[in-house]
C-alpha cells in the first residue's frame, strides 16, 4: 500500500500528539476503586470487650471490611459473625491464622468456618520457618500445596510481613525474595508497607517488581523508624511515600484491599480515634490520586 506525503505528514502529527498526552494507568481506564478494609487488631482490646459494638463503630466510618485477628464471642458461631457483618454491610476481607490451620488435617474445618464468614484470604501473620535456613524451603513448598488445595475452594493463603523477613537471608536474598522465588504465584504476599518502611525498603519498587501481581493485600500503616523527629504514626503523618506506594498497586493490579492498620495510640488516645485519623489520612492520599 502506498502512502502519499500527506497521509504520512498526518499520522506523523498524530503520533506526536499521542506522545504528548499523559499516559492514563490502567486503573484510571476501567475506573476500579481498590476498597479499603481495618484490620481489627487495630482495636483489640474494644473487639474483646464488645465486637458488635466495635464492628458497628467501624462501619459507620465508612469502612468496608474487616480482617480478622481472632474472633472474640463468635469464635465457634461463623453463621451468627456472617449475619452480623451482613447486617452492619461489612465485609471478611481477610483472616490472620497460623500457618497450620489451612494446611493438613486443620484445613477443612478452616476453608468451613471462613466460607461461612465470606472470608477468602487466609494470611499467615508471620513464622519462624520463613527465616529458618533448613526449614524455609519446606515451608514455602507446603504454602505452594496448600494454595493449589484452596484454589477450588475460591480461597487463597499469604503471608504477611515484618521488617525481620528484609534482612538478608541466602546469597545476597532476603528472606521474603527468597519465599516469593520458592512459592507459587497463587501464593500472594500481604505487604505490611508499615513493617517495610521500618526495615528501609522501597515498597512501590516491590509491588512493581518481585512482589509484582502477588500484592492481593496490604497494610496501609504508619510506622515510624528509630530517631524519626516530628512524625506520627498516622497515616499521611508519617514518613511513607504513600501516593507513590499505593499508585503502584493500582498500576501493577492484582490488590483487592487496602487493608488500614494501626497499632500505635500517641498519648493514649482511643483506638477508634487514632484509626479514624489515619483513615482520613488514607482517604487523602487516595483522592489526591484521583481516586
Amino acid at each position: 500500500m502506498m502512502m502519499n506525503r500527506r497521509s504520512m505528514l498526518g499520522m506523523t502529527a498524530a503520533g506526536a500528539a499521542a506522545l504528548a498526552m499523559p499516559r492514563i494507568p490502567a486503573w484510571a481506564q476501567d475506573g476500579k476503586k481498590i476498597p479499603i478494609g481495618l484490620q481489627l487488631y487495630s482495636v483489640r482490646n474494644d473487639f474483646a470487650k464488645d465486637p458488635d459494638a466495635t464492628l458497628k463503630a467501624v462501619a459507620d466510618m465508612g469502612i468496608q471490611g474487616v480482617e480478622f485477628a481472632g474472633y472474640g464471642k463468635y469464635a465457634n458461631d461463623p453463621a451468627g459473625l456472617r449475619k452480623k457483618l451482613d447486617e452492619l454491610g461489612l465485609k471478611a476481607c481477610g483472616t490472620h491464622v497460623g500457618a497450620n490451620s489451612f494446611m493438613g488435617d486443620a484445613q477443612k474445618k478452616t476453608i468451613e468456618f471462613h466460607k461461612t464468614i465470606g472470608c477468602s484470604l487466609l494470611i499467615c501473620p508471620g513464622d519462624g520457618r520463613i527465616m529458618n535456613a533448613e526449614k524455609a524451603k519446606e515451608f514455602a513448598e507446603a504454602f505452594s500445596k496448600a494454595a493449589e488445595q484452596l484454589k477450588p475452594e475460591g480461597m487463597a493463603c499469604g503471608f504477611h510481613n515484618h521488617d525481620a523477613e528484609f534482612k538478608i537471608g541466602e546469597g545476597e536474598k532476603t528472606w521474603i525474595d527468597l519465599f516469593l522465588e520458592r512459592t507459587s504465584p497463587d501464593v500472594f504476599v500481604q505487604l505490611d508497607f508499615g513493617h517495610a518502611l521500618f526495615a528501609g525498603v522501597d515498597c512501590a519498587a516491590l509491588v512493581r517488581g518481585k512482589a509484582k501481581g502477588r500484592v492481593r493485600s496490604c497494610h496501609v500503616k504508619g510506622r515510624l523508624p528509630r530517631g524519626t523527629q516530628g512524625k506520627l504514626p498516622f497515616v499521611g503523618q508519617d514518613t511513607g511515600d504513600w501516593k507513590s506506594i499505593l499508585t503502584a498497586c493500582y498500576e501493577v493490579g492484582g490488590t483487592d484491599w487496602f487493608t488500614l492498620e494501626q497499632e500505635d495510640y500517641p498519648n493514649g488516645r482511643p483506638p477508634l480515634d487514632c484509626v479514624k485519623i489515619s483513615l482520613e489520612g488514607l482517604k487523602k492520599v487516595l483522592a489526591d490520586m484521583g481516586k
